[in-house]
C-alpha cells in the first residue's frame, strides 16, 4: 500500500521557523516530481511549492517564495518543507503528494495525497 505521511506540524509565533517533513512508504517514486499543498478553513486547497525529482527544479507560489524552501532526499524516500519566518496566513494544513503530469501548480494534477498536518502561526 502507497503511503504519504507528513509531520513536523505544529503551533508557532509569526516570524518563526518550522520544518515540515513527507515520508514515503509502501513504494518509491522514482521519477516523480512531489509537491507542497496547503488548506486553511473555508478556503480551497493551494499550491505552496513543487521538487522535480533531482531536486534540479524548484516552484514556489508567490506567497511564500524567497520564506520556503522544498528539498527532498530520495535515498531517504523524503521530502521536507522549510518555512521560515511564519506569518499568521500561512496556517493552514499542509499535504504532500506526488505529480503524474499536467500543470505543477493544479491540484488535480497530483496523486497519492498524504493526510495532511496542521500548522497554526499565532500573532
Amino acid at each position: 500500500q502507497v503511503q504519504l505521511v507528513e509531520s513536523g506540524g505544529g503551533l508557532v509565533q509569526a516570524g518563526d521557523s518550522l520544518r515540515l517533513s513527507c515520508a514515503a512508504s509502501g513504494r518509491t517514486f522514482s521519477g516523480y516530481g512531489m509537491g507542497w499543498f496547503r488548506q486553511a478553513p473555508g478556503k480551497e486547497r493551494e499550491f505552496v511549492g513543487y521538487i522535480s525529482w533531482s531536486n534540479e527544479i524548484t516552484y514556489y507560489a508567490n506567497s511564500v517564495k524567497g520564506r520556503f524552501t522544498i528539498s527532498r532526499d530520495n535515498a531517504k524516500n523524503t521530502m521536507y518543507l522549510q518555512m521560515s519566518n511564519l506569518k499568521p496566513e500561512d496556517t493552514a494544513v499542509y499535504y504532500c503528494a506526488v505529480r503524474f503530469g499536467g500543470v505543477i501548480m493544479r491540484a488535480r494534477d497530483y496523486g497519492v495525497w498524504g493526510q495532511g498536518t496542521q500548522v497554526t502561526v499565532s500573532s
